[in-house]
């Protein structure tokens, strides 16, 4: 099966990588539209700021190939906030494969989110194995407002998107590279059952 993980220059790839290796499978990072086209399965990690990695996606050429894939793709973290209309951070065009916008948290706990909490009102097969309020690792100040899509909640001063699937589209919020032997499960899962 061929994985392929997209390198944008704002990604944790190397830890996406290193996880999926713990799984016994063998993931390549590239940017080149060709390999993304026609991997089995492909992941769309990132960290950082979403205006900065919207660029770095448009000078791979990257922006229209991403919501034209047809195989199963996941986006981690910023990857996942990447997928939607519009992000409030800095005011960014994403890829709009979601028709969300991203918000920035206006809670009265500490932002950013960083640490353990708890995924809800899991739905689907990236969650087969995993129990309900299962604890996974966020880094985040900007959330996806629950909505149509939402496939698992959390709440942290709100309760918003951990998860949301459209077609073959799967993203969530936390980590499940860092997030122990619950995310090792979802990547499982993404990898074999979806």
């Amino acid at each position: 099966m061929d994985i392929v993980i997209i390198d944008y220059g704002a990604g944790n790839v190397k830890s996406v990588q290193f996880a999926l290796e713990r799984l016994g499978y063998k993931a390549v990072c590239s940017n080149d539209p060709e390999l993304i086209r026609k991997a089995d399965k492909v992941i769309f990690p990132g960290v950082g700021e979403a205006q900065s990695a919207m660029s770095e996606i448009k000078k791979f050429r990257l922006e229209k190939l991403i919501p034209e894939l047809k195989q199963p793709v996941l986006g981690i973290c910023l990857g996942m906030q990447l997928m939607c209309e519009h992000s409030e951070e800095n005011d960014t065009d994403c890829l709009g494969i979601f028709p969300i916008e991203v918000k920035k948290f206006q809670v009265e706990l500490k932002v950013p989110h960083i640490g353990w909490n708890q995924i809800i009102d899991l739905k689907g097969h990236l969650f087969d194995q995993v129990q309900n309020a299962s604890f996974v690792y966020y880094v985040h100040s900007y959330y996806i407002p629950e909505n149509e899509f939402s496939i698992a909640n959390t709440d942290y001063g709100i309760t918003y998107s951990g998860a949301i699937k459209k077609n073959n589209f799967y993203a969530c919020q936390f980590h499940p590279e860092k997030s122990g032997d619950i995310g090792e499960q979802i990547l499982k899962n993404f990898i074999k059952a979806v």
